[in-house]
């Protein structure tokens, strides 16, 4: 199986994550991650998505996504150039006794506790994947009591941006004249 990671950059409009989920749903492309937000561009959203191939070639997947009218660009973003993240939240059982210790592996981890309770901390940790689950492992023995993860996000490393194309400018013409 293999991995990818996709900047897609799509119209800010209703309906538009339903139409780019339903696609790879119908397809039975597995999605492993999703994120979508804005972009410094006004009526542009931003889709990071990470998805699993077994059978497909990825051609097969931006060719069907390049046939939905609200995705203006698609761009894979390989590991080596480029920057990916994630954040995740993390629910940890201490007591009088351990805080101390949970607090010392969350600076070690550059995390940070984000709340405090008489018998837990959550913490937050932004980073890679190896890195939240290093920081899982360190913390399994205190306890943890929930999770919750973001979608990862990923940018092209160096001066280049997605943005850079003369689609972009088309666009916003279309969308300034189209009100």
């Amino acid at each position: 199986m293999s991995r990818h990671t996709l900047s897609v950059l799509v119209e800010d409009k209703p309906g538009v994550l339903t139409r780019v989920s339903g696609l790879f749903a119908r397809r039975a492309f597995n999605i492993h991650s999703l994120a979508v937000g804005p972009t410094e561009h006004p009526g542009i959203s931003r889709m990071t998505v990470v998805v699993d191939l077994e059978d497909v070639p990825l051609e097969q997947v931006t060719k069907q996504l390049n046939k939905l009218v609200q995705v203006i660009k698609i761009v894979e973003l390989e590991p080596e150039t480029s920057v990916g993240r994630q954040l995740m939240l993390v629910k940890v059982d201490t007591t009088h006794e351990t805080r101390s210790s949970v607090v010392e592996i969350v600076n070690l981890f550059r995390a940070h506790v984000v709340d405090v309770n008489t018998d837990s901390l959550v913490v937050e940790v932004v980073g890679t994947h190896d890195k939240l689950t290093a920081l899982l492992t360190a913390l399994e023995p205190y306890g943890i009591k929930e999770i919750v993860k973001s979608g990862i996000i990923a940018i092209g490393r160096g001066p280049k941006s997605i943005t850079d194309s003369k689609t972009l400018p088309q666009f916003r013409h279309s969308l300034t004249t189209a009100a």
